[in-house]
C-alpha cells in the first residue's frame, strides 16, 4: 500500500452508502457498519452521565450528609482511571518510537512541543492578567481573617512539594516497573522513552516485543472501555459531594469570579487557540470541540482531565496524527501545558488582592505569575496543585494575602472543570500544531475524521496495527509532508 503526496492512501476512496472502509489508514481492519450497534449504545452512557449529574446535585442540595459520604464513589472512579494512564502512556510512545528508524523525528517533536507550550502558557498568563484587571471581580468583598488557617496550610503542601530540581530528580523512578506503578505520569514517559530508544536500535530484532506491546495495548484500552461504564456512578458521587459540602450560598458570593473565569477561558479556547488551530492546522476549532464532545462532558463529570488521557491519545491517533507526536505531545503536554492552570493562577492572584484591598502592582503581578508558572511543574504532583501553587507564590511574594485563599477553596471545585477542560483543549490543539509543523499528520484524514465520515471506534479505540505508528508505512519511511 502506497501513501499519495500528503500521508493519504492512493487507493483510498470513500465507502459508498456512508459504510465504513475495511481498511484503516494503517492497512488494518477497522470496525464495519455491523458494530454501529455497538458504538450506538455508547450514547446511553454517556446521557446517564448527565442525568446521575442532575440526580448528584439534587441529592447535595436535599441530603447534604448524604451527598458527602457518597463522594467517594467520584473518588473511586477517578482513581480507576489513573490506573490506566500509565500503561496506555507507556503502549503509546514505545510502539510509537520503536517503529520510527530516526531518532531525530522524536527529538524535534519534542523541542517543538516544549517552545510551544512555553509560548502558549505565558499567552494564557497575559489572557488571565488582562481579564482579571478589566473585571477585578473581587472589589468590594471582605473576606474574613478565618480563611488564614487553610491558606497556610496550602502554602506548606507547596512548600513540601520542593523546587524544580526536586521536580527533575523526581523525573527519574527507582525502578523500570516502578514507573509503571507509582502513577507519576513523567517517570513513565521516561522509561518509555528509553525503551522505544532501545527497541528502534534493536532493528527488526525488537519487532516480536513491539508486537506484543500492541496487544497489551489493546488489553489496556479494552480493560478502560469497561471502566468508562462506571462513569455514572463515578459522576453521581463526585457531584453530590461537592454540592453536598458546598451548597449554593458559598458559590453565590463568589459568583463573578466564576462566571469570569469560565468567560475567559472560553475566550483562550475559541480565540486564541481556535486563531492558532485554523491558521496553522487549517482545522476549525468548532468540529475538534464536537469531535471530542464526550471527552469533554468526562470531564465535567469528574473535574479532572486525567480521565479523558487515555481516550485523547486514542482520538487523536484516529484523527491522523501520528503515534510518536501523540505519544510525546500529549503525556508531556499534561504536565507542561496546563493554560487552564495558567489562567486560573492569574485571576485567583488579582482577586485575592482586590477582595483584600490590597491591589497588586504591575511589578508584582509579573514577578509574582512568573513565579507561579514555574513553581507549578515542582507541584505538578501534589493534591490540588492549583491551590498550593496559588497559596505558596503568594506567601513567597506577599504573605499578607494568604488570609483570601480560604474563600477560593470553597469553590475550587466548581472552577476547576473549566481548569480541566481548557487544560484537555490546549493539549488537542497542541498534538495537531506539533504535528502539522513536523509533518507527521495526515490532513486529508483528518478532514475525513472531523466530516463524521469515519467515526471513533468506542467499543476498541484502537486499530488492528500493532507495530507502526499512525500515518506511517511499517518500513519506517516518515510520513510525507502535508
Amino acid at each position: 500500500m502506497t501513501f499519495g503526496s500528503r500521508g493519504r492512501r492512493d487507493d483510498a476512496s470513500t465507502p459508498p452508502s456512508g459504510e465504513i472502509d475495511s481498511t484503516d489508514i494503517n492497512g488494518g481492519p477497522t470496525t464495519r457498519v455491523g458494530t454501529e450497534k455497538k458504538r450506538d449504545r455508547t450514547h446511553w452512557l454517556y446521557l446517564a452521565v448527565i442525568v446521575a449529574v442532575v440526580a448528584g446535585v439534587i441529592v447535595g442540595l436535599v441530603a447534604p450528609g448524604v451527598g458527602k459520604d457518597i463522594a467517594v464513589l467520584g473518588t473511586m472512579f477517578v482513581s480507576l482511571i489513573k490506573m490506566m494512564i500509565s500503561p496506555i502512556i507507556f503502549c503509546t510512545i514505545v510502539l510509537g518510537i520503536g517503529s520510527v528508524r530516526k531518532a531525530a523525528t522524536v527529538g524535534r517533536v519534542g523541542g517543538l512541543a516544549f517552545v510551544y507550550f512555553l509560548v502558549m502558557s505565558t499567552i494564557a498568563l497575559a489572557v488571565g492578567l488582562v481579564v482579571g484587571n478589566l473585571i477585578q471581580p473581587g472589589s468590594g468583598l471582605h473576606l474574613s481573617a478565618t480563611s488564614a488557617g487553610k491558606g497556610q496550610q496550602l502554602a506548606d503542601d507547596a512548600h513540601e512539594a520542593g523546587g524544580l530540581m526536586d521536580f527533575v530528580q523526581g523525573i527519574i523512578p527507582e525502578s523500570l516497573l516502578s514507573s509503571l506503578t507509582a502513577g507519576n505520569v513523567l517517570q513513565t514517559l521516561f522509561v518509555a522513552l528509553l525503551v522505544g530508544f532501545a527497541l528502534q536500535a534493536m532493528g527488526t530484532t525488537g519487532e516480536p516485543i513491539l508486537t506484543a506491546i500492541g496487544y497489551i495495548q489493546k488489553l489496556v484500552f479494552r480493560i478502560l472501555t469497561m471502566v468508562l461504564w462506571l462513569a455514572p456512578i463515578g459522576a453521581f458521587g463526585a457531584i453530590a459531594g461537592v454540592v453536598g459540602q458546598t451548597g449554593w450560598s458559598a458559590v453565590g458570593e463568589l459568583l463573578m469570579l466564576m462566571v469570569a473565569f469560565y468567560l475567559t477561558c472560553l475566550i483562550f479556547v475559541f480565540g486564541v487557540l481556535g486563531a492558532v488551530l485554523r491558521a496553522v492546522a487549517h482545522v476549525s476549532i468548532f468540529k475538534l470541540v464536537r469531535y471530542l464532545a464526550r471527552e469533554y462532558l468526562l470531564i465535567f463529570a469528574t473535574s479532572s482531565s486525567e480521565s479523558a488521557l487515555p481516550r485523547l491519545i486514542a482520538k487523536m491517533e484516529h484523527l491522523g496524527v501520528q503515534r510518536t507526536t501523540v505519544g510525546v505531545v500529549v503525556p508531556t503536554g499534561y504536565s507542561f501545558n496546563l493554560d487552564g492552570t495558567a489562567i486560573y493562577l492569574t485571576m485567583a492572584s488579582i482577586f485575592v488582592a482586590d477582595a483584600l484591598g490590597k491591589p497588586l502592582s504591575l511589578a508584582e503581578q509579573f514577578g509574582l505569575l512568573v513565579f507561579m508558572i514555574v513553581a507549578s511543574k515542582g507541584a505538578a504532583g501534589v493534591s490540588g496543585a492549583g491551590l498550593a501553587t496559588l497559596a505558596g507564590g503568594l506567601q513567597a511574594h506577599r504573605p499578607d494575602l494568604l488570609n483570601g485563599v480560604g474563600l477560593i477553596v470553597g469553590i475550587d471545585r466548581f472552577m476547576s472543570e473549566a481548569r480541566a477542560v481548557t487544560n484537555f483543549s490546549g493539549n488537542a490543539v497542541a498534538t495537531l500544531l506539533v504535528g502539522s509543523w513536523t509533518h507527521t499528520i495526515d490532513p486529508d484524514r483528518v478532514d475525513h475524521v472531523l466530516a463524521g465520515r469515519d467515526p471513533f471506534d468506542e467499543t476498541t479505540m484502537v486499530g488492528d496495527d500493532h507495530g507502526a505508528a499512525v500515518g506511517t508505512p511499517t518500513d519506517g519511511k516518515s510520513l510525507a509532508k502535508a
